[in-house]
């Protein structure tokens, strides 16, 4: 994995297959196919740590803290790297060229796919602590992801768009509603 991520992040462009990795490992092929059976299990296993190295969860684990505030906080850390109007942009130019517009392929939209579902399981799981605290009633945490996660790429979105840096008060804003309406749940029956 190390060698992999190191491969990811040396700014070359080149991408981290079985055979580079492995060289840059110094073990054979057929020894990371024993463990990654396929490029798209080597891609699936290095996106998913890249994602767990750029969005750590201690935030949520912090009991001196109010749980609204974890969960605000927590949600507000995926928005956080991209914090001007400026990088918002690049970020969802970056996002539409490599998965989503016509020169995108499926193996790239199978590597977005990886992180959509590394962010779900991510919310469900900060989600899952605040429910075991008591603090969140019992309930669909998949669905309550999905909801907080759409109001975040919402205002990611809004931030590409905003004609001026003024905003940061009215996302914060917005993203405290959301987390409100979700702790405020009444359980469905």
């Amino acid at each position: 994995m190390k060698a992999a991520m190191e491969i990811l992040y040396d700014g070359t462009g080149e991408r981290p297959s079985v055979r580079t990795v492995a060289a840059r490992a110094g073990i054979g092929a057929s020894t990371l196919r024993y463990y990654f059976p396929t490029q798209r299990a080597l891609m699936d296993a290095v996106l998913t740590a890249v994602y767990d190295e750029s969005l750590p969860d201690e935030r949520i684990r912090d009991t001196s803290a109010p749980a609204r505030q974890r969960l605000i906080d927590s949600l507000w850390s995926i928005l956080d790297p991209v914090a001007s109007v400026t990088e918002a942009r690049a970020v969802w130019e970056g996002v539409f060229s490599s998965f989503i517009g016509p020169t995108a392929s499926d193996e790239s939209r199978a590597g977005y796919l990886v992180l959509e579902r590394e962010a779900l399981h991510r919310v469900e799981a900060w989600l899952a602590i605040l429910e075991a605290e008591g603090t969140l009633k019992p309930g669909d945490n998949s669905a309550r992801a999905r909801f907080l996660l759409t109001v975040v790429d919402g205002l990611s979105i809004e931030r590409a768009l905003a004609a001026s840096g003024e905003r940061i008060e009215g996302e914060r804003a917005t993203l405290a509603f959301a987390v409100d309406a979700v702790l405020a749940e009444a359980p469905r029956a």
